[in-house]
């Protein structure tokens, strides 16, 4: 599987996102891949990760879910948009050391999207559920919020374009 390019890491230098940034050397780095109508990473955790000794923090595997979710309405509808809720179930911890994969999928929903992902063993056993809404925001209300430069708001601006 080729490996998806998020139009951040793609466009910003300094790009440091704690969940897909290769260039931040405390967060997940997360890389994703097309599935389908879904996108999908694979991850295994180590003890940075821990909450209970040998278990993956909750926390963490929330922020996997809304990292997948939220890169999805980037890559298939070109806009930004932000978590307006987050919904998670634990159906089975997750052990440090392990490989897991996230799957999700997302639809819109009014003005709203509305997404859905799952973590699954090696096995295909679902252990995480989680749906979460995502309000879409236009590149001027990005810029404001992210305070990114007027050539940082052109780079994304071409890179997040439709064909």
């Amino acid at each position: 599987m080729t490996a998806v390019e998020t139009p951040w890491a793609a466009s910003l230098s300094d790009y440091r996102c704690f969940g897909c940034s290769p260039h931040n050397p405390h967060g997940l780095q997360l890389v994703f891949h097309e599935a389908g109508d879904a996108l999908e990473c694979t991850f295994q955790l180590g003890r940075t990760f821990e909450s209970y000794p040998g278990m993956v923090h909750g926390g963490v595997i929330g922020t996997i879910c809304d990292e997948v979710m939220g890169n999805l309405i980037v890559l298939r509808e070109g806009r930004s948009a932000f978590t307006v809720g987050i919904r998670l179930r634990y159906l089975a911890p997750l052990s440090v050391g392990e490989e897991y994969r996230c799957v999700a999928r997302v639809r819109p929903a009014g003005q709203l999207y509305q997404g859905s992902a799952e973590v699954l063993d090696r096995d295909g056993t679902l252990l995480v559920t989680a749906t979460g809404t995502f309000q879409p925001v236009d590149m001027d209300r990005a810029r404001e919020h992210m305070h990114l430069t007027d050539t940082e708001t052109e780079q994304l601006s071409m890179r997040m374009e439709r064909p």
